[in-house]
């Protein structure tokens, strides 16, 4: 690098990244901040935060992907005897006699 770079149009370039980045940390701080109220919000009025924040992981997916996560959640828990099979999705039992078929 040459001295002009160093100390002139380089540095600068420097500084602005650095401010930029900075500013962004700062808004992404503030929009944390928003969030947690959202969810202090939304316990103080009854609901389950903890079931809200799997939703929204949920709706992050395709439905594809959300739909073998629940089939594989739905047979872990029929193999652990939590849900008999009469209580069973259909799209569980169906998917199941799939995989033993193959």
């Amino acid at each position: 690098m040459s001295k002009t770079k160093a100390g002139g149009l380089a540095a600068d370039q420097l500084k602005s990244i650095i401010g930029r980045v900075e500013k962004l940390e700062e808004e992404k701080a503030a929009i944390g901040a928003d969030i947690r109220d959202v969810f202090a919000e939304a316990k103080g009025n009854g609901f389950d935060v903890r079931a809200i924040r799997t939703i929204i992981k949920m709706r992050k997916m395709d439905a594809s992907e959300r739909e073998e996560q629940e089939t594989i959640l739905d047979t872990y828990l029929h193999a652990l005897g939590m849900i008999p099979d009469d209580e069973r999705p259909a799209r569980s039992r169906v998917k199941e006699e799939e995989f033993e078929a193959a």
